[in-house]
């Protein structure tokens, strides 16, 4: 099982690139793994072990796009329609990929904090 958690980054990486949301590729990164960990008395070493891993992440991914049981995207929150309009057509769901957190916590909060100062004061020289 150590074999395979040392894809689990680049795994996770992997999902995100296909599914575009964060939340989405963990969770397909936890269901490659207990498939890899189930079906690993198959794999017969005609490959390596990381593009059997992919194959596996690559099924599961197609999967979860193909089912319909992804996570709800974000609704329009404007006010309520006079129920004469039809409804907008559905948003493509490039529009709602999600950004991927960095792994520092610290250095995402510092990053942030300081762009929001240099924002501030790009709006008090203007």
């Amino acid at each position: 099982m150590d074999r395979l958690e040392e894809y689990r980054r680049e795994l996770t990486g992997y999902c995100y690139r296909m599914l575009g949301s964060y939340a989405e590729a963990e969770d397909a990164v936890q269901e490659t793994m207990v498939r890899a960990w189930r079906n690993i008395d198959r794999f017969e070493g005609r490959s390596s072990l990381r593009s059997w891993v992919y194959r596996i992440a690559t099924n599961v991914c197609l999967d979860a796009l193909a089912s319909g049981r992804r996570r709800a995207l974000p609704m329009d929150l404007s006010g309520p329609s006079d129920g004469n309009t039809a409804p907008a057509p559905a948003a493509e769901a490039g529009l709602w990929v999600e950004p991927c957190p960095s792994g520092d916590p610290e250095a995402s909060a510092t990053t942030g904090e300081s762009v929001r100062l240099a924002f501030v004061a790009a709006l008090q020289h203007l």
